[in-house]
């Protein structure tokens, strides 16, 4: 697992994760599997788009995640 990506739901988190920080976990995510820092020309439309794709399946995972002791997150 790429150790810059951090747990983003709580209690790790005090609130609930940004929109910044699910999209940053989201390109460390997509550069480790990928294996480029940053792509090329020809790679960069695949690359954000897997980036987004990424960042929409995190945020939708915290918003249905329960969190034992706790309520379940509204979208």
């Amino acid at each position: 697992m790429c150790r810059s990506i951090k747990t983003l739901r709580p209690p790790m988190l005090a609130e609930e994760a940004t929109e910044d920080e699910i999209r940053a976990a989201a390109l460390q995510y997509v550069r480790k599997i990928s294996g480029f820092r940053a792509p090329a020309a020809h790679n960069l439309e695949a690359f954000e788009q897997a980036v987004e794709a990424v960042a929409g399946a995190t945020a939708d995972l915290l918003a249905g995640l329960e969190v034992r002791g706790g309520a379940r997150r509204a979208s």
